[in-house]
């Protein structure tokens, strides 16, 4: 097929490579055919709507044996994310990930469904519901004999948790998910913080304990101890626990003979820059457009 075909159809209508390949191979290369086909699917709408910055949607976690998988899905409203059909393409997109190979989005935009792939079921939704919806990240894990999958959904998928601990029973491991969903914890324990994170943070507070006017040999004896309280801001098992502060969660975990052995928190549309609307600016473009 002619490569610059492709690139014509995909010039006037935004769509994918693939999709605007597929258009042409369905119409027998006629190019207001493949036109139309794009816009039948949906995909010609839905590609138009790229550009779009979708912050807010929703995330799930689902367990299914041995394995779990955590998954956000964006959009670019609230109203859009409580919609059921964007709540069960949610939970469409985590049933066909959970026992797959898929390891990348892109891999996972490509696992067959009814509809084709799970790109044409998003594409699907998003020229139904009129925004732009992408899968944004997932990650699987698997557990092996003896370990548990502990989960946690808060606000309705605003923030979802999922804990993997070792020697204990579900309800152990999701009170340690409702923990993580609440205090936001960046580390597993000590050992795995990376030096670097606190070597920086050590300048900080050594530099914070001298603009207090301490002599440098004091200021350094004081980083430690507040390094000892940088710890509980970052690493779980050394906070208090959400639903007894009288221990740390590795107090708890220990109780229960237990052990943390991974831990992930996903909060829908963290790190993404949301954009700044200008109602004036949207009025002027209303009436002048």
């Amino acid at each position: 097929m002619d490569a610059s075909l492709i690139k014509k159809l995909k010039d006037m209508t935004n769509a994918g490579l693939m999709d605007c390949k597929k258009a042409l191979e369905a119409s027998n290369e006629n190019i207001d055919e493949a036109v139309k086909w794009l816009r039948e699917k949906g995909i010609s709408k839905a590609a138009k709507k790229a550009d779009r910055i979708a912050a807010e949607g929703s995330s799930l976690v689902m367990v299914d044996g041995n394995n779990a998988v955590i998954v956000e899905l964006n959009c670019e409203t609230d109203f859009v994310s409580a919609n059921e059909k964007f709540t069960n393409l949610l939970e469409k997109i985590a049933k066909t990930i959970i026992n797959s190979d898929a390891k990348t989005v892109e891999e996972a935009l490509e696992l067959k469904t009814d509809e084709g792939t799970l790109n044409d079921d998003i594409i699907n939704v998003t020229a139904t519901m009129g925004e732009k919806i992408s899968l944004r990240r997932f990650t699987k894990v698997t557990k092996a004999e003896g370990e548990v999958f502990g989960k946690y959904i808060h606000m309705g998928g605003k923030i979802s948790a999922l804990c993997l601990v070792e020697g204990t029973d579900e309800a152990v491991a999701n009170d340690v998910a409702m923990h993580l969903a609440a205090m936001n914890p960046k580390y597993v324990s000590r050992d795995v913080v990376p030096g670097s994170v606190i070597e920086e943070e050590s300048k900080v507070l050594k530099e914070q304990a001298i603009n207090e006017g301490k002599p440098a040999d004091i200021a350094e004896k004081m980083v430690q101890g507040r390094i000892n309280k940088y710890y509980k801001d970052i690493v779980i098992t050394e906070q208090e626990f959400v639903k007894n502060p009288d221990v740390t969660v590795g107090t708890y975990l220990k109780n229960n003979n237990s052990t943390l052995k991974d831990m992930i928190r996903y909060e829908v549309g963290e790190g993404i820059e949301k954009k700044e609307e200008n109602f004036a600016e949207e009025v002027a473009k209303q009436i002048n457009g």
